[in-house]
């Protein structure tokens, strides 16, 4: 019990519901209200209807439980592995913020950690997702969140690094409370400096305040209890210096992260060194090596992230071992085996139903019997149930029993979004013998209980017209079988940068042909300008060992000066036409890696251009590289932040300059000590590890001024030199600095046009980025299967990262390289020769080049390896000859019926 981090885990893969043991946690600490009296203490918060002690399987709470707080006292037995390569991700621990108890956390109910937040307003939490007070049950009017709380700190049992994560996830949770209360909550954020440097998170930042989020630039350092009445005051100074004491009703502390006992008890096992803060200890071009061979690491064991970065270096961890073990590859593998499809073609439909509860996250918003009991009337249907959840583990085996007892033929699954989840229940009905196309996906988690919560009535009914409309298209689908495609085992990669010659390096160690593809006339991109990581590590001499590697490996085949002219074909099976020096040569590949960069803004402001006493951050790290700084004409710096960065125009955070700048004024400071340094900022983002060059910076000398972004800042030059003017947030004052060399940190940009966007058919966002397939889940794919993106292509990010999203690259190429075949997509366009007249209308119509014109013939073919299943042909053909097998228009519109029934 006393090892429980009230994580709720245990309570949500428990596949019969009868843990709560977050509730436990919470009850031992404040004794607030337990939803099932069993659950104190933890030992009790497994009942009688365990299926562990019934039948002496599952233990799911015990085996998912971070923090190894749940144990059925099995005697231990010992296990030895034998493995070629080793990878740990023992994850972190969560500041307790009763260790350093300055603002009362173990005194009020009220005052409550950013997990414990997400947990009450998770469906499955202790007040079953109503946001409620814990102390008195009763709606919060208003709630503040607290940064840095257990980060950035240098108190004992502290962390004096930034967790990186602690801002977004408060702005998170500050919107969605603001929509459980239909944004009649005042929500405040105090915070030192907001740190939302992801892609897009800036973007979600701005749309915090635009639905009245407020952001309070504040060090709290105590919180106070208003008497008996339960709620909690915070004394602040605001930006005019006025001291105010506000209450409010919940106060949110965002902790943030540590390393676990756990994990540094297996890094003591492994021989591992471990860094200053005891995170394992990597570098910057081998970002998931430990120190011993062998051994790799990933997540936040190694530094403080988020999910996509987490999700990047699994992949990257991944792809290290392939490499190592790339003479293995083939051997002890376990291929699962599924029953033989049964033929049900020509028999007539019999349907089942299954409707999930999805804890309380569906069933807590709509009547789910009722949906159940409309759902037996339907016709064809001959088996209907509810589940607690649907997806999990014996649920899923029940549904299969289910199919072969009732001898099933048809199955829909009313439940979340198939665009997570259908995949899971598709093999559901392969394990029962039935082709995975004859089942149907009804959402009715996030298009009725979520966006009809206060609709009770109107979401059931929605429902049920979605269960009517699923029933019937399933009533009418056809078996479908996904096309084999024989894998080219050997990859193409555009953009020859740091990324890119990482991902090229690494498939080519795995034993994979490797086209690299560079439009200038050397590699490097832009680590030829970069001077030094973060950590010190000499950026120019490392990428002349990876450059030397790549071009002594027989299987990269390098083309500089080369440009992308033409992209046909489709996983497997790519044809790529490329020019160089004005002849075109076709690279035939069955993947491809985009890594094609991005640049340096050349701002069109602040005298740069004008003033050779003007320079761009990358230019500074030539005159580093070149060692032609002239020091003697130097007694004084300014760096000025977010040049071209978070303003209208590009409305995202470039995430490597202010600890560029850092670094930059610490080698100025290194070089001529007696320097006088600033740097002018709105928000001071050196996130994660990177806070310890912060604070050397300020240790040193370095002048930080955070400035009064509405007010401008202006810069100029007289006679007597340049003059850079701003007001101080601090002084509240105009300021008046005369450098004799100003530093602009200006953005990293994506081209303004992207062909390689257009020729491979993947999307970019409103800043030219591109878009990976899902932004936690798949932050390397794209939605075109066998095309992945790495590097600056990507987002803005530093060498490290970089990196690892390049190994990240590899490794999701490789899961398709390694096999002889894959499975292409059943659900493509179809044209019906009969019908065909030849107009060429879907020829036109198809971005994916997947249509074929037989003049001999008069009629257009689809070449369903290269389509995508769009749809746009079926669209622009007046015939109706162009169809969608799944989604024809008998399909459709029985669906389309069926919603007016």
């Amino acid at each position: 019990m006393d090892k429980c981090i009230a994580c709720g885990i245990c309570a949500e893969k428990c596949p019969k519901k009868v843990t709560n043991a977050f509730d436990a946690g919470l009850a031992k600490r404040k004794s607030i209200y337990v939803k099932y009296e069993q659950a104190v203490p933890l030992k009790y918060a497994i009942d009688e209807n365990c299926i562990y002690f019934k039948k002496g399987k599952c233990k799911a709470c015990e085996k998912f439980c971070p923090a190894d707080a749940i144990n059925f006292e099995d005697q231990p037995k010992e296990l030895t592995i034998n493995a070629g390569a080793v990878l740990i991700a023992p994850g972190c621990s969560v500041y307790d913020p009763g260790t350093y108890d300055t603002y009362g956390y173990k005194k009020s109910p009220n005052i409550v950690t950013g997990l414990e937040f997400e947990r009450i307003l998770a469906a499955t939490g202790p007040f079953s997702g109503h946001l409620v007070r814990p102390s008195d049950h009763k709606e919060p009017q208003k709630i503040a969140w607290i940064q840095c709380v257990g980060s950035r700190d240098m108190h004992p049992g502290s962390q004096p690094y930034c967790s990186a994560v602690c801002c977004t996830y408060s702005i998170k949770e500050a919107i969605i409370a603001k929509e459980h209360q239909k944004g009649e909550l005042d929500t405040t954020i105090f915070y030192i400096d907001m740190r939302t440097l992801g892609k897009d998170f800036e973007r979600y930042y701005n749309r915090a305040k635009e639905v009245g989020v407020r952001f309070v630039k504040s060090k709290i350092s105590t919180i106070h209890p208003d008497g008996d009445s339960g709620n909690l005051l915070i004394s602040y100074t605001d930006e005019t210096g006025r001291r105010i004491e506000e209450a409010f009703d919940i106060v949110v502390l965002s902790v943030g992260f540590g390393v676990s006992k756990e994990a540094l008890g297996l890094a003591q096992k492994l021989g591992i060194e471990l860094d200053q803060y005891q995170h394992a200890l990597t570098s910057s071009f081998e970002p998931v090596q430990t120190s011993k061979p062998g051994i790799f690491v990933c997540g936040t064991f190694e530094s403080p992230k988020d999910i996509p970065q987490s999700v990047i270096e699994s992949s990257a961890s991944a792809a290290v071992v392939e490499s190592m073990l790339a003479e293995s590859r083939g051997s002890m593998i376990r291929t699962k085996s599924t029953p033989k499809e049964l033929d049900v073609r020509g028999e007539h439909p019999r349907i089942g139903v299954f409707v999930c509860r999805c804890g309380t996250n569906i069933a807590g918003f709509l009547e789910v019997p009722d949906v159940v009991e409309y759902a037996k009337t339907l016709p064809n249907v001959v088996f209907v149930e509810d589940n607690l959840f649907s997806c999990s583990q014996d649920t899923q085996e029940q549904i299969t029993q289910v199919i072969k007892e009732q001898k099933l033929n048809r199955v829909v699954v009313a439940a979340c979004t198939p665009r997570t989840h259908e995949p899971l229940f598709q093999e559901t009905v392969l394990n029962a013998g039935i082709n995975k196309y004859l089942f149907e996906m009804a959402n009715i988690r996030n298009q009725c209980s979520w966006v009809h919560s206060n609709e009770k009535d109107a979401a059931t009914e929605k429902a049920i017209d979605l269960v009517r409309m699923a029933v019937s298209k399933v009533s009418l689908l056809q078996p479908l079988a996904d096309p084999e495609i024989i894998m080219n085992q050997s990859a193409l990669v555009v953009g020859g940068g740091l990324s890119g010659i990482t991902a090229a390096r690494n498939l080519a160690q795995q034993g994979y042909l490797t086209h690299l593809i560079e439009k200038n006339d050397a590699l490097g991109g832009q680590a030829v300008n970069l001077y030094e990581t973060w950590q010190g590590e000499d950026v120019q001499q490392n990428l002349t060992r990876l450059i030397s590697d790549i071009e002594s490996d027989q299987n990269i085949n390098i083309l500089t000066n080369t440009q992308v002219k033409k992209v046909g074909g489709f996983v497997g099976n790519f044809q790529t036409t490329v020019e160089n020096a004005g002849k075109e040569q076709v690279i035939e590949h069955g993947v491809a890696i985009i890594a094609t960069g991005a640049v340096e803004l050349k701002p069109d402001e602040y005298l740069y251009g004008e003033d050779p006493r003007v320079l761009t951050a990358l230019e500074l790290d030539r005159k580093f590289i070149d060692n032609s700084l002239p020091l003697n004409e130097t007694d004084s710096a300014v760096f000025i932040q977010c040049v071209g960065s978070r303003i209208k125009e590009r409305p995202y955070c470039s995430k490597v300059c202010c600890t560029h700048s850092v670094k930059s004024a610490l080698k100025l400071k290194e070089s001529k000590p007696e320097m006088d340094v600033f740097i002018i900022y709105r928000d001071m983002r050196t996130y994660g590890l990177r806070e310890e060059l912060y604070r050397e910076a300020r240790a040193k000398g370095v002048v930080f001024i955070r400035y009064d972004f509405d007010k401008g800042l202006t810069v100029s030059k007289d006679q007597n030199g340049l003059n850079v003017r701003c007001t101080s947030y601090v002084l509240q004052r105009e300021i008046e600095i005369k450098p004799d060399m100003l530093v602009l940190a200006t953005a990293i940009v994506a081209p303004q046009e992207n062909p390689i966007a257009q020729l491979f058919k993947v999307p970019v966002n409103e800043d030219g980025f591109f878009v990976e397939a899902h932004v936690k889940l798949q932050p390397i794919d794209f939605a075109t299967k066998g095309v992945f993106v790495c590097g600056l292509a990507h987002a803005p990010k530093p060498v490290d990262e970089a990196v690892a999203q390049g190994l990240g690259a590899a490794s999701r190429a490789a899961t398709l390289l390694s096999k002889d075949k894959v499975l292409g997509n059943a659900i493509v366009s179809d044209i019906n020769a009969q019908f065909c007249r030849g107009c060429r209308q879907c020829l036109e119509a198809c971005p994916y080049q997947a249509i074929d014109f037989h003049e001999d013939r008069i009629l257009c073919e689809v070449n369903q390896a290269m389509c995508t299943g769009c749809g746009s042909c079926a669209v622009a053909c007046p015939t109706g000859a162009a169809s969608i097998f799944h989604f024809d228009d008998q399909q459709v519109l029985t669906m389309v019926e069926a919603a007016f029934n």
